[in-house]
């Protein structure tokens, strides 16, 4: 059985990654909670579009992934569906 895990390749991104910087609780804040700092770090970040794929493709649902919160996330996801 192959099981898809990503490659060392793959999570390059991560080595050179600005939230590596900050603590997990700065990316998946309480319920409510502003993400806007996390996103502005997320923007300014050379791995930003890598870590948006790792999420979609592994579909990570909770917190903050190359600049997009969950629901942004989510509604990104839809519209690809619909123009498939």
């Amino acid at each position: 059985m192959l099981i898809n895990t990503p490659t060392a390749p793959a999570l390059a991104w991560q080595e050179t990654a600005l939230c590596a910087q900050a603590g997990p609780e700065f990316f998946f804040p309480a319920p409510g909670s502003s993400t806007r700092e996390a996103k502005q770090l997320c923007n300014a970040c050379e791995g930003r579009l890598a870590c948006l794929e790792y999420a979609l493709d592994n579909d990570e649902r909770f917190g903050v992934w190359g600049g997009l919160s969950e629901k942004e996330r989510d509604r990104l996801r839809r519209v690809g569906r619909d123009q498939a």
